[in-house]
């Protein structure tokens, strides 16, 4: 273990924050690959070095702060982290507390998505903390005249082992001080057996404020003198503005207009009389549209030019399908989704001096600092980002164009201005989750070993796209073109393997039946993989479950897979109305394997979670679209789950002493393969496309 003292001239991010919070022990941490690329990017432009991307403070009252750039929108990390650094300093978790993606305070972090806060900042954070817990004993040795290897710690107390009234506290260390240490950080934290408050299950510590109403999201900030925006939106994405006519909001009383080029907006104190306001101004347009719909998406996406990239390739295709006993071939298709969050995107910007504040609802608080500074034109130390909690993200507030847009409207106009994005604007700019066609050509033997597997992904993205079975020739090919989609598409949680993972599992089920064997069994036998068997293993005895071929009428479905590096097997029951139908999921039960489970009640509510998301995506949710014009715009067409639908939800996770893996999104990546599997077993209807409308349904049980 090593630390060095860092004695010459920091930055201006150093100086804010030393100036701001004072004395203490300063821990800083090298955190090694964490978002290292996208870190790199920005390097150049920012005066904090990346390879200080986390630190700790010791307070003179004991109080541990971690200041991150990860933000909590909901995954329960502002829980989660304090355990693990609670348990690695040897302090009572209620000592600890965490400060997320204000950008002045806290070290640079790319954003929080993909699971990657607990299953990389954490074990990272832990190896540091760990080398932060040795220099804290270095320097009580230190103060009680003795030597590291004579003291232990416990609850933050430092004492030498054969005389326990000998001791001193990390506050006691931390008074009158103003220690800064830079640490080389070398992993050596405690075995997994050993932690104490890790494993163990905490209500997320902010749950009383969210659900008594204290909790302050970005929506619910006012100012002095702050005035609502209302902007002027195009009805489709190829729209170009042709004349505009401002004259009548200029003259509603109040209203202030402003206006940038195309850019036009009213800034009103009341957000009613702004809307109104800005429904006088008259606009014309000129229109190129795609000549694609929600109709047509699926033929044109085969038929429009792309580039193919094999991911994945072994044996010979040709081999494949002389050795197979039955062959199968394949479409599937995938809607566009919405991330459709409680909260739509919200940003309140106003100048501080010379400084542009900014709170925003933002999975990406250093990413938004980056581009408010270039629509303004200054400096990122010019610009500071402040993120309170986020009313859900699931990937679609990695970027922030509110923020763009109240941070503009507030320099231009010199007043605080909040942008609190309709739900109409937040399905026209929301980032949706691409719609996608998978084909695959495959086969097996007539005992059931798969021969051929022929996966072509069309636009969804490779993420998932493994073939995760065993087969000697296979081939995988991942599609991709600029040209296809007419508005922006993004990450939507776990991006492309629930288009991926549903399409596997379907052809899987397929195979399964026709080889007449128990679709549990058949995925045993055709695995080498040991945690996906352990996950599947886990379910069948999770579930008492019966051996059965497909169909048997019980509406009975399977599918697994794996996300952010985390293992997942699902089993789904439904009922199928044969004469409208509808489906009625009445059991989902899924058994997840995410290594070391730092707060098993956090993960469990994130597979529940993932489940409730995974009906939607799964059953009902689809954006109707012409062209660039969104027509979806509401929760009256766009059909979320809702409490009444949800069926029994049964979850366990495998008890594991391995580094912690992911465990906000592995659940929801087999929830629409296993449910169209479960469909197919209740009423012979095989489901080629999500989602699973009443009327595709009806389709399907017509084709039988």
């Amino acid at each position: 273990m090593e630390s060095r003292d860092i004695e010459k001239p920091f930055t201006l991010w150093r100086r804010d924050f030393f100036k701001v919070l004072g004395g203490g022990i300063y821990f800083l941490f090298n955190l090694g690959n964490v978002d290292e690329a996208q870190a790199a990017e920005t390097e150049q432009r920012r005066t904090l070095p990346k390879d200080y991307n986390a630190f700790l403070r010791i307070a003179e009252d004991g109080t541990v702060t971690c200041y991150t750039g990860k933000i909590e929108m909901g995954q329960g990390v502002f829980t989660s982290l304090p355990q693990m650094m609670a348990d690695e300093l040897d302090v009572e978790l209620e000592k600890v507390k965490i400060v997320m993606g204000d950008t002045t305070l806290c070290p640079y972090d790319a954003g929080t998505w993909g699971s990657l806060t607990t299953r990389q900042f954490g074990p990272a954070m832990l190896a540091a903390t760990a080398e932060a817990r040795a220099v804290l004993l270095s320097m009580g040795a230190e103060y009680l005249k003795t030597t590291p290897d004579q003291v232990a710690v416990s609850n933050g107390v430092i004492s030498i082992k054969n005389n326990k009234k000998k001791k001193v506290t990390y506050g006691q260390l931390a008074k009158g001080q103003k220690i800064e240490k830079f640490l080389d950080v070398k992993p050596k934290p405690k075995d997994y057996s050993e932690y104490k408050i890790m494993g163990k299950s905490f209500l997320h510590a902010d749950a009383l404020e969210k659900v008594t109403g204290r909790a302050l999201y970005t929506g619910d900030f006012r100012m002095p003198g702050m005035v609502w925006a209302k902007i002027l939106r195009p009805p489709s994405h190829f729209a170009k503005l042709a004349t505009v006519d401002t004259s009548g909001a200029e003259q509603f009383p109040g209203a202030q207009v402003i206006r940038d080029k195309d850019f036009i907006a009213v800034l009103h104190a009341d957000p009613e009389k702004a809307e109104q306001a800005l429904a006088k101004i008259r606009a014309d347009y000129t229109f190129n549209e795609m000549e694609v719909d929600d109709k047509n998406v699926f033929d044109r996406m085969l038929k429009i030019p792309s580039n193919a990239r094999v991911t994945a390739s072994k044996g010979n295709l040709d081999s494949g399908r002389k050795n197979s006993g039955f062959l199968f071939e394949s479409q599937f298709n995938n809607h566009y989704v919405a991330h459709a969050p409680i909260e739509p995107h919200t940003a309140l910007a106003w100048m501080e001096g010379d400084i542009m504040m900014v709170r925003a609802s933002t999975q990406s608080p250093f990413g938004t600092q980056e581009g408010v500074a270039r629509e303004l034109g200054v400096t990122l130390e010019k610009v500071r980002v402040i993120p309170p909690f986020l009313g859900g993200g699931f990937g679609g507030k990695a970027v922030s164009l509110q923020a763009n847009e109240a941070a503009k409207l507030a320099k231009l106009s010199g007043k605080p201005v909040m942008v609190a994005w309709t739900r109409e604007e937040e399905f026209f700019y929301d980032s949706f989750r691409p719609a996608a066609v998978v084909t695959i050509k495959s086969g097996i033997t007539p005992s059931g070993e798969i021969t051929l597997w022929d996966y072509h992904e069309y636009f969804a993205g490779s993420r998932g796209s493994e073939t995760i079975y065993e087969c000697p020739d296979q081939s995988t090919i991942s599609h991709s073109s600029n040209q296809v989609h007419p508005f922006a598409t993004g990450a939507w949680r776990a991006p492309a393997n629930n288009t991926n993972t549903y399409a596997r599992e379907s052809q899987i089920d397929m195979m399964a039946a026709k080889a007449g064997m128990d679709p549990i069994e058949f995925r045993l036998k055709n695995l080498k993989d040991q945690r996906m068997i352990d996950v599947l293993k886990g379910l069948k005895e999770f579930v008492n479950w019966k051996p059965a071929v497909s169909p048997g009428k019980r509406g009975f479905g399977i599918a697994c897979g794996f996300d952010a590096g985390g293992y997942v097997a699902t089993m789904a029951e439904v009922k199928v109305n044969q004469a409208t139908g509808e489906i009625t999921v009445v059991r989902v039960a899924c058994v997840q394997e995410i290594g070391f489970c730092v707060n098993p009640q956090g993960a469990t509510i994130q597979m529940e979670g993932c489940i409730t998301m995974g009906m939607g995506y799964a059953l009902t949710e689809e954006v109707e679209f012409t062209g660039g014009a969104v027509k979806t715009s509401n929760f009256g067409t766009y059909k979320l789950p809702k409490f009444s639908w949800l069926p029994k939800i049964e979850t366990k996770i495998l008890d594991r002493l391995t580094p912690p893996q992911g465990g906000g999104e592995p659940a929801i990546i087999t929830m629409g393969g296993a449910l169209a599997n479960a469909v197919y077993d209740a009423c012979g209807a095989r489901l080629y496309t999500l989602p699973m409308t009443r009327e595709r349904v009806l389709e399907a049980l017509a084709r039988k």
